[in-house]
């Protein structure tokens, strides 16, 4: 089941009055209801994998009891890697398994011995394996840095790593914040929902209208990039930047907004990262959830930036490779993160990783200053490039994708096969950058504004943009779905 369709919206409204009409007096009620409402949710998709979901439930919260009872460091670091080994493997056979196969029958054909392999599956990838894996083993980690208590409510805790808003595409969420939630009481609050309503039309937005609008361009570029000149191209990826930023924050608003109708809040996931200034504060602002796993289970425990700055690299690289492997079994995942690690790699040695970690362009005034333009567009520049690698097939076609931006630098007008009149899309684009940019303050308000007139007008614009780009024939499934 996905947020944007018809199903979803029969759905959030039954689970909801069930939820706060029904069950409102009994915590454990309530979580009962939320774990079958998110496992009805998930097997909407396939019935079949539900049981992976609840063998990681079970082991990961026996683990945790089971770290939490030694004290000796070297059983309690024994039972840590039992989940990781359970978790990462589970991850690396569904995701990584053909991945692994047909690198090892390439390798062998550079060396002049021909296999034919009998070892390839085609296993089916299970939807959000990657972030619930990752949510149960922060888990674990978190007892075992006693950061956390287990938990002994069962209940409870498969709620937590089953919690539907946020169960196929994140925030990855660690216990500290949404577990300890769902152990509490909680009681309906009139401007909370309404908050999460906003965000919920505001995600609908950004998916149906930005993502799924430009969508059939840039599928037409990246599958005809060799009939295309240069400015097609950078077309292309440029309109793919704001298509998975559009699909992947949209997913992100309508998970926190569904969240806040059941009193559940959980972590910003994105924080206008089109705004960034260097690629430091983009990895600041751009799946947040992520990038902060990686740094307290990942680059910390390896050493930070508190060893030596060879060491520091190090762990820059490592990060960078293991989150662009995270995103797929694809050499092109692989050389995204590795071009990133070398973006962001001068930005930490010149110093300028944490200047702009709380503050946004444009943070006194207005209008951004020349300087923070130039910035913003350098960042988006480098960004945007990266993207190639994540958009394109195979590292042959994002090659040559390059390749023919080089050779072929010159500038055509763009005309779409079924006639799309791309001033349209261009208008859009504008118009979406400029709101953002009014918004840029606070990411979990998209409509703060004082003039009822003006958010009633705001509303109308983005339910009649819904209306007018809404496409049934567009495949409405969310890209982060596939990792």
């Amino acid at each position: 089941m996905v947020f944007n369709s018809l199903e979803f919206f029969v759905f959030l409204p039954i689970v909801f009055i069930v939820y706060w009409f029904f069950l409102k007096r009994t915590v454990k009620g309530q979580n009962l209801f939320l774990l079958l409402a998110s496992y009805f949710f998930y097997g909407w998709w396939d019935w079949r994998f539900l049981s992976l979901i609840f063998l990681s439930t079970v082991v990961d919260y026996l683990i945790g009891l089971k770290i939490h009872a030694n004290e000796e460091k070297h059983k309690r670091k024994l039972w840590l890697w039992c989940s990781v080994v359970f978790n990462v493997g589970l991850l690396g056979f569904f995701k990584y398994f053909n991945f692994f196969i047909d690198s090892w029958i390439d390798a062998c054909h550079l060396i002049g011995y021909d296999i034919k392999s009998t070892w390839t599956l085609r296993v089916l990838l299970p939807v959000g394996i990657s972030f619930y894996t990752f949510q149960t083993m922060s888990y674990s980690f978190d007892i075992y840095y006693k950061r956390l208590k287990p938990t002994k409510d069962f209940l409870g805790f498969a709620a937590f790593v089953s919690f539907f808003p946020q169960l196929v595409a994140g925030p990855i969420e660690r216990a500290s914040n949404l577990l300890s939630q769902i152990l509490t009481k909680r009681t309906f609050n009139y401007e909370q929902c309404v908050a999460g309503l906003k965000l919920i039309l505001w995600g609908l937005f950004k998916k149906v209208v930005v993502a799924d609008g430009i969508a059939p361009i840039v599928d037409d570029i990246f599958s005809n990039y060799g009939n295309y000149p240069a400015s097609t191209l950078v077309l292309g990826v440029t309109l793919f930047s704001f298509q998975v930023y559009g699909d992947f924050s949209g997913y992100s608003d309508i998970a926190i907004g569904t969240a806040k109708l059941f009193g559940i809040e959980l972590m910003s996931n994105f924080k206008f990262p089109n705004f960034s200034r260097n690629v430091a504060e983009y990895w600041q602002r751009w799946h947040v959830s992520l990038s902060t796993w990686f740094r307290h289970y990942v680059y910390i425990p390896l050493g930070g930036s508190r060893v030596s700055k060879v060491k520091s690299v190090r762990n820059i690289c490592i990060i960078f490779l293991v989150s662009g492997f995270w995103h797929g079994a694809n050499w092109t995942f692989i050389f995204w993160g590795a071009f990133h690690a070398l973006a962001f790699i001068p930005v930490f040695l010149m110093g300028r990783n944490t200047i702009y970690k709380n503050s946004v362009v444009g943070e006194h005034s207005i209008f951004p200053s020349l300087v923070e333009i130039g910035q913003v567009l350098l960042t988006f520049s480098i960004v945007t490039f990266s993207r190639i690698f994540f958009r394109s097939e195979s590292i042959t076609d994002a090659f040559n994708f390059i390749e023919r931006i080089v050779s072929n630098f010159y500038y055509a007008p763009y005309y779409h096969p079924l006639g799309y009149r791309m001033v349209d899309y261009y208008i859009l684009i504008f118009l979406f950058v400029i709101y953002e940019y009014i918004i840029r303050k606070d990411e979990r308000s998209p409509f703060k504004f004082k003039s009822r007139v003006v958010r009633f007008i705001i509303y109308s614009i983005v339910i009649m943009a819904m209306l007018l780009f809404y496409d049934s024939s567009i495949d409405r499934s969310f890209i982060y779905f596939q990792f």
